[in-house]
């Protein structure tokens, strides 16, 4: 009866060390949104407008990277990180910072607009919209 009571307590205690887990679990996939200031309606061929962007999380991770990628479907234009070329249509380009500022340059004496999409390293994205409309000439 004794030697019944040492093998289900060794049973029992093998079975506690074998539920517990020992690794840690760490979130690192977190929800982002971008917020934008407001830009300017109209533009002219040639004319740069500067679009500011901040990319909000509710908790940050250190090793988080953020990509953008754009496509233009209407008019043309070069969009670009300040000093770096202009991006290419559905290429994606790391941003170097969560807060960013892009240059639009108009090529175009029509309307314009294009998409922009930020994602992260999980893959998840956030679509911008951008539409400027042709300065009238007087």
């Amino acid at each position: 009866m004794k030697n019944l009571l040492r093998i289900a307590m060794v049973i029992f205690i093998m079975i506690g060390i074998t539920a517990c887990e020992n690794d840690l679990e760490i979130q690192t996939n977190f929800p982002f949104d971008v917020k934008t200031l407001p830009v300017p309606g109209t533009i002219n061929k040639g004319q740069t407008v500067e679009i500011r962007c901040q990319i909000l999380t509710e908790q940050e991770y250190n090793n988080e990277v953020y990509k953008i990628r754009y496509f233009q479907f209407e008019g043309t234009g070069d969009l670009q990180l300040k000093g770096q070329a202009p991006f290419k249509s559905n290429d994606l380009y790391t941003l170097p910072d969560r807060t960013f500022r892009l240059y639009y340059t108009s090529q175009s004496v029509e309307s314009q607009s294009f998409d922009i999409w930020i994602s992260d390293s999980s893959g998840k994205e956030k679509k911008l919209s951008f539409e400027f409309n042709a300065k009238k000439e007087t």
